[in-house]
């Protein structure tokens, strides 16, 4: 009778590994089914173009806001820059100010969590599509976002809230309660609790298990194919061990992983630029060139328009609030001086190194156009296809970078793991802010918290979540709906803090340190 128990075991589990896969792929499917039903009209909401265009409302209401923010503030981000260094060097730093992190480590960590992949496949999605005229608006509207920057910043360490330890907990959600609160300002609490949903949302999906699926797929890329959950289990534990230990631990780890994989990305590419010098005059005229006439694309100008509108937009995240999150934690006891600091970031993500992705692009003749439509196209292996998606906006950085250097696919995939990691941990800590605003403080909470996120990066390199990765992106620029109607309405308090520390700078009360 055992006898006949045991075969039916081993019969019922052979049936079970067979079918495994299967059942497994099934039930993954049901779930992106079931969430895309119901969650797909709010992604098409974030993301729907304006009536007879593809431009997406979410960017232009994200560049509308920094074009205001800059003229409101006369331009600060150029009048403010050399400042901004010295305040980045230390040279205003007063080690006895409350925070917890210097003003480097707060740049370091923000920057964490904008540079990325997206500047590796996004840039290159933008001028597939929109040629390189549209490397011209990513600049003005990376430019511009430094304005936006500059006053969310701000108002992150003005309104952040202190405690006995030394700790501090600040963003949009405490700018919106108390800085409303100071105005006489109706609705700042549900604004916070709206913000802080969205933030957690995009904290699991868009800064969580994305990163951890796409660092996966370069792996398997390089390595060959392996089990998705294998890269989801070491990378959790790499990521909690790193934000069990707070924002500190969590700065220590950025303040050299951001640098050293954003120097290896920038050196490589200043190499091949240096290689290619003479046609560096050639690739800015291709890019003023398609700006103006739209060369090669679809729509013209305004498609060229568009596209660096929208990798701006995307790749900085100006005016969506996490960057707050992370600049209020530093050590000063002037919030203006954050702020100054947090507009390097759209400059170094946007200005710098996406440009230098697309000069790389455009001078290595890895786009050729198409003669009977004009348009550009990947010319890979000799065979070109259009690039209109994120992978091949991969394999066009990958294309023209290995064009070089033959060996850079590996470069890439190492870039990639570093870019992917430094953003979980940062998305962590601002997922944390936005868990601990809705259920309290205290060790305990935070731990649920953390423990949650790292659960999430294993679901994130395991399955194919498509529809949770596009809720959890439409979650992110939410938050800039919420985030930028509280910003107007706060932008007389930044610029009551400028002017004021403005006059003591110029009268000599605010010295240097160092």
């Amino acid at each position: 009778m055992k006898t006949h128990y045991k075969a039916a075991a081993i019969a019922a589990t052979a049936w079970l590994a067979a079918s495994a896969p299967a059942m497994a792929q099934s039930i993954d499917e049901r779930v992106n089914e079931i969430f895309a039903n119901s969650t797909g009209w709010f992604v098409n909401f974030i993301f729907s173009p304006f009536p007879g265009t593809t431009f997406p409302w979410i960017v232009a209401w994200l560049v509308i806001a920094a074009t205001i923010f800059t003229v409101y503030f006369g331009l600060i981000q150029f009048r403010a820059f050399p400042h901004s260094i010295a305040l980045v060097k230390g040279d205003y730093s007063d080690p006895n100010d409350a925070g917890e992190v210097s003003h480097f480590q707060a740049l370091a960590t923000a920057l964490s969590g904008t540079v990325g992949l997206g500047n590796i496949a996004g840039v290159a999605v933008a001028i597939g599509i929109g040629g390189p005229g549209a490397t011209f608006w990513m600049i003005l509207a990376g430019l511009m976002g430094m304005a936006s920057k500059f006053t969310e910043c701000t108002l992150g360490v003005k309104y952040r809230n202190e405690y006995e330890d030394g700790t501090v907990s600040g963003g949009p959600m405490y700018y919106m309660t108390k800085g409303f609160a100071e105005r006489g300002i109706p609705g700042g609490k549900a604004m916070a609790i709206l913000f802080s949903i969205f933030c957690i949302l995009g904290a699991l999906g868009g800064g969580n298990m994305f990163q951890a699926n796409q660092a996966h797929a370069q792996l398997t890329n390089v390595i060959g194919d392996y089990p998705g959950w294998i890269t989801g289990v070491i990378f959790a534990g790499i990521v909690f061990a790193v934000i069990v230990g707070g924002l500190k631990s969590i700065a220590k780890v950025t303040e050299k992983v951001v640098p050293i994989m954003g120097v290896m990305y920038v050196v490589t590419a200043l190499v091949i630029l240096l290689m290619n010098a003479n046609m560096i005059g050639w690739a800015f005229g291709q890019i003023f060139e398609g700006a103006f006439t739209g060369l090669g694309v679809a729509g013209g100008m305004v498609g060229a328009l568009i596209q660096g509108f929208k990798r701006a937009a995307f790749s900085n995240e100006a005016g969506v609030g996490s960057a707050a999150i992370a600049h209020s934690a530093v050590r000063t006891k002037e919030p203006i001086t954050e702020g100054f600091v947090s507009l390097l970031e759209p400059f170094i993500d946007t200005v710098v190194i996406c440009t230098m992705t697309a000069l790389v692009i455009i001078i290595t003749g890895q786009l050729v156009s198409d003669p009977e439509t004009g348009l550009y196209l990947l010319n890979e292996g000799g065979s070109a296809i259009q690039t209109v998606d994120g992978n091949s906006g991969v394999a066009l950085t990958s294309a023209a970078f290995s064009s070089a250097f033959g060996w850079f696919k590996y470069v890439l995939a190492i870039a990639v793991i570093l870019f992917a990691f430094s953003t979980m941990i940062s998305w962590s800590y601002y997922g944390l802010k936005a868990w601990t605003f809705l259920f309290g403080e205290g060790k305990t909470t935070e731990l649920v918290f953390k423990v949650i996120f790292c659960i999430f990066v294993v679901i994130g390199a395991a399955a194919s979540l498509g529809p949770v990765i596009d809720f959890s992106d439409a979650a992110i620029f939410a938050m800039a709906v919420v985030n930028i109607v509280a910003l107007y309405l706060l932008m007389p308090i930044v610029k009551r803090e400028l002017d004021s520390y403005l006059s003591r700078l110029k009268s000599g009360e605010i010295r240097k340190f160092h």
